[in-house]
């Protein structure tokens, strides 16, 4: 059985998710996480990373030979940490507006933090961290086949993010895909395109 886990950004919701997750084959198995201590979700003292999180990954991993990760903009971190601990348990990825696990510096990118704390003041602090984990030197070891999904107008992740994860994906086939959007919740917001593009990425 095909078996996708699904991973949110920042918000910590999985149910970000569930509007493509719905839209996938009936018989493929979908997990849709959780992040303890992000957005509303309640802090679990056992999570104080992103590695931390990994592990929760990690540990699903270990119920099955091979599963497939979507994830949206901060968890694409926590996904690129999992093709690295595991990659013989990770058969496909698909990042979608990416927003973390490279130096974002370079790309202008809109700071969303500020509004985050203002909107979350109970979120856990390694979210909003200013000092993020920079994967760009270890991308070379991710092999799993990539689907980049972007829109065209995101501030919070620009293409130039997801063109800078393509080409740095070297030993993995990548296909990058932008799409006519301006939001960083397109993946949500437009479900029946996405589930489309991601069904098609996954068989």
């Amino acid at each position: 059985m095909r078996k996708v886990l699904f991973l949110p950004g920042a918000s910590g919701a999985g149910e970000f998710w569930q509007p493509v997750a719905e839209r996938l084959p009936r018989t493929w198995q979908t997990v849709l996480f959780d992040w303890p201590g992000c957005g509303i979700v309640p802090a679990d003292p056992r999570v104080q990373s992103f590695d931390d999180l990994a592990g929760l990954v990690l540990r699903e991993l270990e119920s099955g030979p091979t599963a497939d990760l979507v994830a949206q903009s901060m968890g694409g971190l926590v996904a690129m940490k999992v093709a690295l601990g595991r990659p013989e348990a990770v058969r496909r990825m698909v990042l979608v507006a990416t927003s973390g696990g490279v130096d974002l510096r370079p790309f202008g990118v809109a700071d969303w933090r500020a509004e985050y704390r203002a909107e979350f003041p109970n979120a856990a602090a390694f979210v909003t961290d200013e000092v993020q984990e920079d994967l760009t030197s270890e991308l070379t070891r991710i092999t799993a086949p990539t689907l980049l999904l972007w829109a065209e107008g995101d501030a919070i992740s620009p293409p130039s993010v997801g063109r800078f994860l393509a080409a740095h994906l070297t030993q993995a086939p990548v296909c990058l895909v932008i799409l006519e959007h301006d939001d960083h919740m397109f993946a949500r917001d437009h479900a029946d395109e996405v589930a489309a593009l991601i069904e098609a990425h996954l068989r």
